[in-house]
């Protein structure tokens, strides 16, 4: 199958509406139908405001950078971002052309 792999970029502790903004992506993914998502935990990293996210040994709660990733077909997408311009979020994300499918099955 075609479709569209979109990756959100964001820290471990940032929240939308008091949820964790990572389990956040992931709900509002579910409920538009994507089969699947994964958060992925960054071993360090800075964005564009240039602050290093990484775990030290004295910090007890690390901000630690996180890449929330989907497959999905385009239209899908489309609603996913719709979705978060609706909730007034700003995040860095990218976006490519993918195939994708489920092995042992017929294509």
């Amino acid at each position: 199958m075609k479709g569209v792999y979109i990756n959100f970029f964001v820290t471990e502790r940032a929240e939308h509406e008091g949820i964790l903004l990572y389990t956040w992506l992931l709900q509002e993914a579910r409920k538009l139908g994507l089969r699947g998502g994964t958060a992925l935990r960054g071993v360090a990293g800075f964005g564009r405001h240039g602050k290093m996210h990484e775990e030290s040994f004295f910090e007890l709660a690390p901000d630690l950078p996180l890449e929330v990733g989907f497959v999905a077909s385009e239209a899908v997408v489309d609603k996913l971002l719709a979705a978060i311009e609706s909730a007034n979020l700003k995040l860095l994300y990218t976006r490519q052309a993918v195939e994708f499918g489920v092995t042992g099955e017929s294509r």
